[in-house]
């Protein structure tokens, strides 16, 4: 697909059909967010693939907002392993974390793959609820599978602030 088509045309799906993801189709979504940018390439991030019964099963404990999908990648980053900017010591590994969801979201509508880009989960309950280990920090959920007939864009999808509200030459 032509990028342009690719950045207009992808929507949060937020209905999904009930069948499983294929497995060609999540290797290439993690391909592309292995190749994401990251701070001093670090590569801080950590990827936990959920798609069995089970897993779907204690996802749903954590998020009102899985949508019933029938895959997920629960996006972390290592605070550890974090390039940290000198000057303040903020940390680029949950920026770098965003970039790579933003890769793998774009790779999944271009191949089919519906996704939803969900912060609205309890980060401690996924913390026990996968095991995740200390320093890890869950950044995003990526909710996946193929979308349903029904699937549309909220009808507040294509609302844009004009760009003189959010872009600014040499000053605000």
């Amino acid at each position: 697909m032509e990028f342009e088509a690719l950045i207009r045309e992808r929507f949060s799906v937020r209905s999904f059909k009930p069948d499983k993801v294929a497995k060609e189709a999540i290797d290439t979504i993690l391909a592309a967010g292995h190749v994401a940018p990251t701070g001093c390439n670090i590569q801080p991030q950590r990827i936990l693939v959920l798609q069995s019964e089970e897993s779907m099963a204690r996802l749903r404990t954590c998020t009102k907002c899985h949508f019933g999908a029938p895959c997920a990648m629960l996006i972390c980053h290592n605070k550890e392993e974090s390039w940290k900017r000198p000057y303040d010591g903020a940390l680029a590994s949950p920026v770098d974390a965003a970039i790579v969801t933003t890769h793998m979201m774009l790779a999944a509508h271009n191949i089919g793959v519906g996704s939803c880009w969900v912060m609205h989960f309890d980060p401690a309950a996924m913390r026990e609820a996968f095991a995740i280990p200390e320093g890890f920090e869950p950044t995003a959920l990526l909710v996946l599978g193929y979308p349903a007939e029904d699937a549309v864009p909220k009808h507040y999808h294509n609302e844009t602030r004009p760009m003189d509200e959010v872009v600014f030459y040499e000053h605000f």
